[in-house]
């Protein structure tokens, strides 16, 4: 089945929520998450098979030419498809149609190769304090 993709797709909390809990681990969507979406977030990109939603990543920015990866996370049924890879993509082209001039991710060692060798995002020095 294809698996289709949108940019600023219409998601709600309840599928966002329940794909959090299974890429995650643990619910990492508080409720009204799909409102802070669409105050806050230049955009995000939704992945969709059979009506359910497989993949997400939010896009946040600064308001001017930075934009951020935060939250991509993939269906287990639907890893090794590519899903992960089109995501970013999408989330590429959103920021760029938006006028950015950089999108920026952190990840775990163990996704570096995801994001360098699929995604195409070269590695940066960075600094991280942990709240």
């Amino acid at each position: 089945m294809a698996v289709i993709y949108e940019w600023r797709g219409e998601v709600d909390d309840a599928a966002l929520g329940a794909l959090h809990a299974e890429g995650f681990g643990e619910p990492r969507t508080p409720a009204a998450r799909v409102g802070r979406l669409r105050r806050h977030s230049l955009g995000w990109v939704c992945a969709w098979e059979a009506g359910r939603l497989v993949g997400f990543v939010n896009v946040a920015w600064d308001g001017g030419e930075h934009a951020f990866l935060l939250d991509t996370v993939v269906a287990r049924s639907c890893r090794g498809r590519g899903v992960g890879t089109a995501l970013a993509a999408r989330a590429t082209e959103g920021a760029r149609a938006a006028g950015c001039a950089w999108l920026h991710v952190d990840y775990e060692d163990r996704l570096d190769s995801f994001y360098t060798d699929a995604c195409g995002f070269r590695p940066t020095a960075a600094g991280l304090i942990a709240l």
